[in-house]
């Protein structure tokens, strides 16, 4: 089965990623490359790191150029997916890895968003309950937040269970790369070099109701979420540390409560950290995400790392290739290397 995909927003951090892991996949020809801004020049001249691709140039981001392709991926800053969505045709499998439509309630999308709601598609986090059922055979596939990935995978265990109350504790922190390839002075390395900075603090931050909405999916009830992102010297990577209390009733029912909550980690993730340790953003890298809970308090934390990076792997590239394996109904982590590098 060879797929032919397109992608949208080829110059940019996550298209860029996109590529890389395309490039490594055995059933993927990779089609037309686009970006608006950029379009005319040689995709080497921006992703220097693309070598087989380095002399494909650049198109004008258009329906007409993404058409005839199986699968198209659109890489592009959130509010200008759903346009171009509305122009392929329903035959065509459209990965979106923008915001557009990864929010169930029109309200918040336009509190957060400031811009009529889109729609909502099929939800790409495999991981969750009942999420490849709705991916396999989809052709509209949202792409999650990358502060949602970590925080959905390292807290979903514990609300499944029941184990922990409807009100969770994120701090986390995120590489550079999180905020797009557009310069920005807040971001030059002498602005970010030796110092971590809070953001989005006060519930502001875009990614707080996508989280609200996983966490209470899988709860059966509204969870409450105090979110503070911080920007961290790194290019890559989210390290996010979660928590959330357990009732005194469900402590006193379940004398074996951290037991229980170690087991339901370990079983409901990739991998669980050895007792009091935890995962490392870069420079120990690799595409996987891991949880694990704390066994000694009555406030479990869940620790939730992606390198390289939820930020550009799992919760962005990686998740898209992977929702395209599950919706094509080819092996889900095909052309995805779990394999780290490091220093």
């Amino acid at each position: 089965m060879t797929v032919r995909a397109a992608v949208a927003g080829a110059s940019g951090y996550a298209g860029g990623e996109l590529l890389r892991l395309l490039l490594g996949h055995p059933e993927v020809e990779i089609g037309a490359l686009t970006g608006n801004s950029n379009a005319g020049q040689p995709l080497g001249a921006l992703q220097p790191h693309l070598g087989p691709l380095a002399e494909r140039v650049l198109e004008p981001t258009e329906a007409s150029r993404l058409a005839g392709h199986d699968v198209v991926f659109l890489a592009l800053p959130h509010g200008e997916s759903a346009e171009v969505a509305r122009e392929l045709g329903p035959e065509v499998l459209v990965v979106d890895c923008g915001a557009d439509f990864r929010l169930r309630q029109a309200a918040d999308w336009e509190a957060f968003y400031g811009s009529p709601h889109a729609g909502t598609w099929p939800y790409e986090l495999p991981e969750l309950p009942g999420a490849r059922e709705a991916l396999r055979g989809s052709k509209r596939v949202a792409v999650p937040g990358c502060y949602p990935t970590a925080v959905s995978l390292a807290l979903f265990p514990a609300y499944a269970a029941g184990l922990v109350a409807p009100e969770a504790v994120i701090v986390a922190a995120s590489g550079t790369s999180g905020a797009g390839k557009a310069a920005k002075p807040h971001l030059l390395g002498s602005e970010v070099m030796g110092s971590m900075s809070p953001y989005g603090v006060g519930g502001g931050h875009r990614h707080t109701p996508e989280m609200t909405q996983n966490l209470s999916a899988v709860a059966g009830e509204s969870v409450s979420v105090s979110f503070t992102p911080t920007l961290a010297p790194m290019p890559r990577g989210i390290l996010a540390t979660c928590t959330a209390p357990v009732p005194s009733p469900a402590w006193t029912r379940r004398r074996r409560a951290p037991r229980t909550r170690r087991r339901c980690a370990t079983s409901r993730s990739r991998g669980c950290c050895p007792r009091g340790s935890g995962p490392r953003p870069p420079p120990c890298t690799g595409p996987t995400s891991r949880s694990c809970n704390s066994p000694t308090t009555r406030r479990p934390a869940g620790l939730s790392s992606s390198p390289p990076s939820t930020n550009l792997t799992k919760g962005t590239a990686g998740g898209a290739v992977q929702s395209m394996n599950v919706a094509l109904g080819l092996p889900e982590e095909l052309g995805l290397p779990t394999t780290g590098v490091a220093p």
